[in-house]
């Protein structure tokens, strides 16, 4: 996360604890700190969709923060746990956005979203996000952690160090995820 002086790192985990424990007035302090962080994961994940999308990267973000200061329950042990969550609810929002946009056109076309080089592994450049999520669930029956690995990475943008920080693993071990996680995917989905 790109801080300044004033803001280092342990600060914010200090304050997501804080968050975590019911400190509400520590949510009012983080938020500055993290918004760029979101938006840029937010904008990251953006570029991937189609030109016309209708959710844009502040809503995204908007509805990332909306989510966090429902859910009560959520512990944040630290930054990159903090991220890897918002990964995954950025990942809930795209999904169910796509699915309601298809529902909407009862029918219609599915939502296209482009796989980034670093996950396209074959002459497939767009995939469906729903067809995408569906087998990311079938990848996590078999292997959470590999699942985990294409959320943070993928919808997240979290990079690997990130990645393997949030999972508690070497990066050695996120990138022979990754690289497993890509390959299956694109086969799934190219049935």
């Amino acid at each position: 996360m790109s801080m300044d002086a004033a803001s280092p790192p342990q600060d914010v985990t200090q304050l997501l604890v804080a968050w975590s424990h019911g400190d509400q007035a520590a949510l009012d302090q983080l938020v500055p700190l993290v918004y760029e962080e979101l938006r840029r994961k937010a904008h990251y994940y953006m570029r991937q969709e189609r030109p016309d999308h209708s959710l844009q990267t502040d809503a995204l973000v908007n509805e990332v923060y909306v989510r966090l200061v429902d859910s009560k329950s959520v512990t944040f042990n630290d930054r990159a746990h903090f991220l890897a969550v918002c990964a995954n609810m950025m990942r809930r929002i795209l999904v169910d956005h796509a699915r309601a946009r298809q529902q909407q056109k009862r029918g219609g076309e599915f939502q296209r979203v482009a796989l980034d080089d670093a996950l396209m592994v074959s002459n497939q450049t767009n995939v469906d996000i729903a067809a995408l999520d569906e087998v990311l669930q079938k990848l996590e029956t078999f292997s959470r952690r590999k699942a985990q690995v294409v959320e943070m990475r993928y919808f997240g943008g979290l990079t690997v160090k990130e990645t393997a920080t949030a999972l508690k693993v070497s990066e050695d071990t996120v990138m022979d995820d990754w690289k497993f996680a890509k390959s299956w995917l694109l086969k799934e989905l190219s049935h």
